[in-house]
């Protein structure tokens, strides 16, 4: 119940009016029946934009630092993640990228719509980054379409950093969704899952014109962070 007040009482009206998101395709997500929205991720502004204009309930993937965060802040934030109905999953450990796949499948095994980001991360400079293989196994083992979605303008009215967004138009852009049937039962063949992920990220690079870099988003902001210089402080006048 919580959710649709968000959407179509709180939270949806007042998006709609600040932002005034330009929708593109959006005839392209069923009406009905199981399927996973794939999309860029740019903004923590994403969360909220996407699910705001689609018709239907769509659940996302969240990471679990949204459920865990400390003070004050750190409960809103749980509250109104829990009170959307997203799922917190934890991206630590070896065992991570198994867990979320089982949640995913949970969604669509309900015939709902599952959200999910495959490069796992926001992009911190605002470049299409490879996607992680998970959403081509929940493709594949689900049997479900998967609608490419593009977020653009999103990274320029809120860069990682930045708390409150800027008011300014964006785009919303859902392209025709794609059928992965003639891999089933490949779910656990790399050649496959990757050739699937592949197609999905070629399929966002088309409706968002992002310059596409071939390795993780996650890989390349911790070669950049370890790379970059000290940071010098100024010496303090005795």
């Amino acid at each position: 119940m919580f959710y649709y007040v968000l959407k179509y009482v709180v939270l949806g009206p007042v998006l709609r009016l600040l932002f005034r998101p330009r929708i593109e395709g959006l005839e392209n997500i069923p009406a009905d029946g199981a399927a996973i929205v794939a999309g860029n991720h740019l903004s923590f502004s994403d969360h909220f934009l996407m699910p705001a204009i689609i018709k239907r309930r769509i659940t996302f993937l969240a990471k679990a630092e949204y459920f865990t965060g400390p003070g004050v802040k750190g409960r809103l934030t749980a509250a109104f993640f829990r009170s959307a109905g997203q799922i917190p999953v934890d991206r630590s450990g070896k065992d991570a990228g198994q867990a979320a796949i089982r949640e995913g499948l949970g969604v669509l095994g309900k015939g709902e719509l599952l959200g999910i980001y495959p490069e796992g991360t926001r992009s911190h400079d605002g470049r299409l980054y490879k996607g992680k293989v998970g959403v081509a196994v929940m493709a594949i083992t689900a049997q479900v379409p998967v609608v490419p979605c593009a977020m653009v303008g999103t990274f320029e009215i809120q860069p990682p950093g930045q708390v409150l967004p800027k008011i300014k138009r964006v785009a919303i852009r859902f392209g025709e969704p794609l059928d992965f049937s003639r891999y089933a039962g490949l779910e656990n063949q790399k050649a496959a899952i990757r050739a699937v992920t592949d197609e999905i990220m070629y399929a966002i690079l088309e409706l968002s014109g992002q310059e596409y870099v071939d390795e993780y988003a996650a890989k390349v902001k911790a070669a950049e962070q370890k790379a970059a210089p000290p940071r010098k402080f100024p010496k303090l006048r005795r």
